[in-house]
């Protein structure tokens, strides 16, 4: 399945992304791409102009997915419509653990007969 997603280039504490199309197999550190779509820098102002939009949006047309980032940043950016996916992982909640003795109901014993 093919995915278009951030592939980071740059140097250290100075990150630029290229916009890559690429098989989902592959991973985002391997180099291996099939098309570049654009790039982009946190630090520049116009974000949205550095990206091929028409071959992104062709490209979604044909059925290919799309990263959850890539995803949100195009959605911010009005180049796609739609709500925006939650990226983070999600949490777990936190169990409440019980004692045992309070969570047993309390039974009615019948107290112990004294001895005479």
């Amino acid at each position: 399945m093919l995915i278009i997603r951030l592939q980071r280039t740059g140097r250290k504490h100075e990150p630029t992304f290229r916009v890559v199309l690429t098989d989902s197999k592959n991973g985002p550190k391997s180099g291996k791409y099939l098309k570049n779509l654009g790039w982009y820098d946190s630090r520049l102002k116009n974000k949205a102009d550095q990206l091929d939009t028409e071959a992104i949006k062709k490209w979604i047309a044909q059925g290919v997915q799309l990263s959850t980032t890539l995803h949100n940043f195009l959605v911010s950016q009005k180049v796609i419509t739609g709500k925006k996916i939650n990226a983070l992982p999600k949490k777990t909640p936190i169990k409440k653990e019980v004692a045992p003795e309070a969570a047993k109901p309390a039974e009615a014993t019948p107290a112990p007969a004294p001895v005479a």
